[in-house]
């Protein structure tokens, strides 16, 4: 009895402190911000052809994206820049393997501590082999499900162009979703909404021109070829002899279109309001002719049945009311009350990344780095940007967006297992560049790649502080203790230092690194050495010993890496600093301390000297867009706010945000979401905190000049 009255009592302090820990939280927050007046001063306004200026509506599993007309008018004036596609998480195809390639062909054994361990890369020969290579890369690959435009042509019948749009006057109302597109043609107006259904892959659009009534604008239907390479901006014409689109159902205001690829069957649901009809103007090519002034339809894409009865005043609805609900819960951001000359440019870039995550990002498995609008990397998802694109869902106060996501991982969980063990290791290996069914990509960098390992237990425990429930627990403890019985299986023991180390081979975050000579990178010993606790953490919640293996390994992981008084990229790379090309790609040193809380492995001066180190020598210009975010999440937790401002608005192209919002990299990337997501997570962290942070924002500078208003965001770790 003795012992229970002190349980109790102890557990009534707990609370007590937890109250306290909250009411503490809760006064770094502002109350009553006007939502809907942050949100929609950053409305997107274009007034002239701008191929980077593309748009998007969507749901966050599907997106549609348009050029200055509301629909895909003109893909290929825009595929340079963003392009305009269609694109799904179910919408997949992969070519037949005819020539009968084994993944096995794309092994190769690289020595680990004495023994041979077979990794799937980029092998050069024989050529059978290095066929084999590419057909798993690139299979299956992402697909753009269908083109939607205007056809449109002048009074003497020849096609409208890009040139000849005038008064274009284009706005999406970020707070409902919708997209109002006006120009005119030879004088004549022309007036578009579109919208995206947020419970089915469909968009609705409202239509408004006499130009529909004289026969000058007819709506296409367009289904371009995959290319199943490494990028597709769904151009490609010419379709093989072996697909088809066809119309399989037809009535006075709807039709069902079939399209067959390879592996891949859906259907195009298409529904309108007023007088027009269908026809097939070529293969693959489709027209609804309106014969009035004003036209209303829904086109839903789908591998399943589609219903051909969707109303487009229904999906108007269903987005105003689903967008102001996002909008009106989780987090928010006024940076209305500062002074400082970048504060409304920093508002602009977080409110339209919360919309483009929500819109592209926000579906059932990980995203592809270019989100919905067109495929990089065969459409493929890569797990090491998995942290990019979802823990800032956490921080915003919506976690159901990252949780969404895990379901993947358990999809994946059967194929993560068998990697291991192929490789001689315990538990699950996460894959790097992955597929809808958790298959890997072979890849000379990718299939070295160790930063990913440990996400899947960051996303567990950023759920396990928003709900700390047993359900929580439940759903995610098999695949937390696998992951942490790969990360205690894999570091070596070195007998001679009484130590355990990681690599080679491994390639660190910092992908600069040769994979046979690279040992111990910074960011993976400390992320290693987090992830070891935490899952422990997750052992004894459940009432478990923790496994004597992980507990082993976290006594005796590596140090961090010191030379002078700096951190190493690697222990392997002493001329971290000195080798120029060492001074590229992502500084991920900063990781150990800015994606990652204090460890017992960092220490803070060590890390302050390398902040400032790498910040006064990096090659900026070679960097990603989530370098910046992660820059100044280490700047505010060493209290560096400036330095923390400054990364963000460092003057370099990849950290360019265009009118669209989107994080422009190159050329071969216009759009890259990490960078969005990264944004978030820096911001939220830079205003709510992490564990033990006491002040205010304490990613802003105290100056007077930023007075920054939030609610609804959690702290991090």
């Amino acid at each position: 009895m003795k012992l229970f009255k002190q349980a109790v009592i102890l557990l009534g302090c707990s609370l007590l402190l937890s109250c306290v820990e909250e009411q503490k939280k809760e006064a770094n927050a502002e109350k009553n911000i006007d939502r809907k007046a942050v949100v929609s001063r950053h409305n997107v306004h274009i007034t002239e052809v701008d191929t980077l200026a593309s748009l998007t509506v969507g749901n966050g599993a599907f997106a549609f994206t348009t050029d200055v007309t509301g629909l895909q008018s003109f893909p290929d004036y825009y595929q340079n820049g963003i392009p305009l596609g269609t694109q799904s998480e179910w919408g997949w195809n992969a070519k037949p393997n005819d020539a009968g390639y084994d993944f096995s062909e794309t092994l190769k054994d690289y020595v680990q501590n004495g023994r041979k361990i077979a990794y799937a890369t980029q092998i050069k020969e024989p050529q059978h082999a290095k066929e084999a290579v590419e057909f798993f890369r690139s299979n299956p690959h992402r697909i753009h499900l269908g083109n939607l435009g205007f056809e449109m042509t002048k009074k003497d019948g020849s096609p409208v162009k890009p040139e000849d749009l005038q008064d274009i006057d284009q706005t999406l109302d970020l707070w409902t979703g919708m997209l109002t597109s006006k120009f005119s043609v030879e004088g004549i107006p022309v007036e578009v909404q579109t919208a995206s259904n947020q419970d089915s892959d469909a968009i609705a659009v409202s239509v408004t021109s006499k130009l529909a009534e004289t026969g000058q604008l007819k709506i296409k239907l367009r289904f371009a070829a995959p290319t199943g390479a490494w990028s597709d901006y769904g151009t490609q014409w010419k379709n093989p002899a072996n697909y088809t689109s066809t119309i399989t159902e037809q009535a006075d205001n709807s039709a069902i279109i079939e399209r067959k690829l390879d592996s891949l069957n859906y259907k195009i649901g298409l529904n309108w309001e007023g007088q027009a009809k269908i026809m097939e103007k070529e293969a693959h090519y489709f027209l609804i002719e309106p014969d009035s002034e004003k036209i209303r339809f829904t086109c839903e894409f789908s591998d399943k049945p589609v219903q051909t009865k969707l109303e487009t005043q229904t999906v108007f609805n269903n987005s105003i009311n689903t967008w102001k609900d996002y909008w009106m819960n989780g987090g928010i951001v006024d940076f209305s009350g500062s002074t400082d000359p970048r504060a409304e440019e920093l508002e602009r870039r977080v409110v339209l990344s919360q919309y483009l995550t929500k819109a592209q990002t926000a579906g059932t498995m990980p995203p592809q780095e270019t989100g919905l609008t067109y495929n990089s990397w065969y459409g493929k998802p890569h797990l090491e940007m998995h942290w990019w694109h979802g823990v800032h869902y956490a921080l915003w106060g919506k976690p159901q967006y990252l949780e969404n996501t895990l379901n993947w991982y358990e999809d994946a969980f059967e194929n993560a297992k068998k990697l291991a063990k192929r490789q001689g290791f315990e538990g699950a290996r996460w894959q790097k560049m992955t597929d809808p069914y958790g298959d890997e990509g072979p890849s000379s960098v990718g299939a070295f790649l160790i930063w990913q390992q440990p996400h899947f237990i960051t996303f567990a425990e950023l759920l396990y502080r928003a709900d700390s429930t047993e359900k929580t627990l439940t759903n995610y403890q098999e695949r937390v203790f696998a992951t942490a019985d790969f990360m205690a299986s894999f570091p070596d023991y070195d007998k001679e230092n009484d130590r355990y180390v990681l690599g080679p081979p491994v390639i660190p975050a910092q992908e600069r690194f040769e994979k046979t000579e690279t040992l111990n990178p910074t960011y993976e010993l400390a992320y290693w050495n987090w992830a070891l606790k935490t899952a422990s953490k997750w052992k004894k919640r459940i009432g478990e010993p923790v496994p004597e293996k992980w507990t082993e390994v976290l006594n005796k992981l590596s140090a961090l890496p010191v030379q002078e008084d700096y951190y190493l990229a690697t222990e392997s790379a002493t001329d971290s600093y000195t080798n120029p090309e060492f001074l590229t790609d992502h500084p991920s040193v900063f990781g150990t301390f800015g994606m990652l809380p204090e460890t017992t492995l960092l220490d803070k001066t060590t890390m302050r000297n390398t902040f400032d180190k790498i910040w006064d020598i990096w090659h900026w210009e070679d960097t990603w867009g989530w370098d910046f975010p992660m820059t100044a999440m280490t700047a505010a937790r060493l209290g560096m706010p400036e330095k923390a401002i400054d990364a963000l608005f460092m003057d370099v192209q990849t950290n360019t945000y265009l009118k669209n919002g989107h994080n422009y990299q190159e050329e071969r990337l216009t759009l890259y979401m990490p960078g969005n997501g990264g944004l978030l997570t820096a911001v939220s962290m830079m205003c709510a905190g992490w564990d033990g942070a006491e002040t205010k924002n304490p990613g802003f500078p105290k100056d007077g000049s930023w007075d920054v208003k939030w609610e609804g965001l959690k702290p991090f770790f």
